[in-house]
């Protein structure tokens, strides 16, 4: 963050400050957590629903924070610190990082989607990467409070910016595209994720086309051209459809699935055509690659620069990470999160994986509403007849996994919880085998991963 006075501050997000001095110190960093204070911050008391941030504003203040932001006042306001009132602590942190974002002309990509949208981000990354020097969203901070502190990152270092943004309710695109303010937008697909609270696919596609609502005047719209419910989208913008359909502008050709090691693709669109070598599993991945080649054309990329941008994709965190083990064995490490499109992505995966055995273990998928049991239902019966050798179905959601694996005949066990699985699991990753891990982010499945790995590293 580049240095702001604390008028300046308070002027950004309508605030006051309370004991003005003559001299105001310089903020350089803006802090949520007491416990990671560094010195010369602000920091931003967060209220959620079983906490209140502004119970730790004295131990941030002893911590080194220059001063806070406070919707609830102190007892007692130190001299030696600067305080700033706001109504919500919460809409201050994003029209902070309205104002600080407008001080930067550079493009801003907005991505979202049900499905891949940090897959995408992290392809789009990699690809601009390749000639401008770029921020992206780090790890999964894509709400309100991670996109905030992603834009107040910000340096003059940075040509591009790429902003990954969720949901899981209505309004919480348009709040997120409010501070990013997008030249290009983005949207990868529309699947079943958070339709517990959005109510249908219908939905869903509203709530992602918020993403439209600050779109800039002159801007692109980048979507999925496979995907029929946003075939149904005509944004007021230029648009660019991504997929292997013939209307599509970016059309993906040529796909070899290559499988743990990759795939290669050729991307066509009017301006040229680029074979593209992508290091990471999964057919899925052409389409964050046809949408990477779609928005470095946009902003003058060069054919060189997005075949070497492309091929210097990395996968982030537990996406699809292959961890190769001794003796033959393989690690699908998938388990940051799920739903039923990416399950069904990942086990298709899995089936193409050159080994002498396959091993799905899958958890429950969370915020599917009235989907929940045939959802499940669905990924056991799809392991099954992908010939997946055995299926571990942990948690309660995954009885229905092991029903449904069970019924199509595939060898399938059920287990309550991950500490019951794991030596049947130890046992399962044999020498030769591949093993797939996934389930929904609360499974904390990482763990497993941890301990399979401390087993046969």
């Amino acid at each position: 963050m580049q240095p702001m006075t604390i008028p300046e501050i308070a002027a950004a997000v309508g605030g006051v400050w309370l004991d003005p001095r003559e001299e105001s110190p310089l903020i350089t960093a803006v802090c949520t957590d007491s416990r990671a204070i560094t010195p010369g911050c602000l920091f931003l008391p967060w209220v959620g629903e079983r906490f209140d941030g502004h119970d730790f504003i004295d131990s941030a203040l002893d911590a080194g924070a220059a001063g806070c932001f406070c919707a609830r006042l102190p007892e007692t306001l130190r001299p030696d610190k600067c305080y700033i009132q706001v109504q919500d602590t919460r809409l201050a942190l994003g029209d902070l990082a309205s104002a600080y974002r407008e001080k930067f002309p550079i493009p801003f990509i907005q991505v979202t989607g049900s499905v891949g949208k940090t897959t995408t981000k992290e392809m789009l990354s990699a690809v601009l990467g390749a000639k401008l020097r770029v921020l992206k969203t780090p790890e999964n901070f894509n709400n309100d409070i991670g996109t905030p502190l992603t834009l107040l990152g910000l340096g003059p270092e940075h040509q591009a910016a790429v902003i990954e943004t969720g949901m899981n309710h209505f309004g919480e695109i348009e709040y997120l595209g409010r501070m990013v303010r997008p030249d290009i937008a983005v949207i990868s697909n529309i699947g079943d994720a958070h339709i517990e609270f959005l109510g249908s696919r219908e939905g869903i596609l509203q709530a992602k086309c918020e993403i439209f609502d600050h779109l800039r005047e002159g801007g692109l719209a980048v979507l999925n051209g496979d995907d029929p419910l946003l075939n149904t989208v005509e944004p007021p913008f230029r648009t660019v459809r991504c997929g292997h359909s013939e209307h599509c502008g970016a059309r993906i050709t040529d796909l070899v699935d290559r499988g743990v090691e990759g795939i290669t693709c050729t991307v066509v669109t009017e301006r040229d055509a680029y074979p593209l070598a992508i290091p990471a599993p999964g057919e899925h991945m052409a389409y964050s690659a046809a949408i990477a080649v779609a928005v470095g054309e946009e902003l003058g990329l060069s054919r060189e620069e997005i075949v070497r941008g492309a091929a210097a994709y990395t996968p982030s965190g537990s996406r699809m990470r292959v961890v190769r083990l001794p003796q033959g064995r393989i690690l699908l490490d998938d388990c940051y999160n799920a739903n039923p499109q990416s399950v069904t992505a990942a086990l298709e995966v899995l089936a193409k994986t050159a080994c002498e055995r396959r091993v799905a273990v899958l958890g429950d998928m969370g915020e599917l509403g009235e989907l929940t049991g045939q959802a499940h239902y669905n990924v056991g019966a799809l392991a099954a007849m992908l010939g997946i050798d055995f299926v571990a179905a942990i948690g309660e959601k995954a009885a229905r996994i092991a029903d449904g694996a069970s019924d199509n005949g595939g060898e399938v066990y059920h287990f309550a919880t991950k500490e019951e699985a794991l030596a049947e699991l130890r046992q399962q990753l044999q020498s030769g085998t591949a093993m797939l891990v996934k389930a929904s982010h609360a499974m904390h499945f990482d763990v497993l991963v941890e301990q399979l790995l401390e087993t046969y590293r």
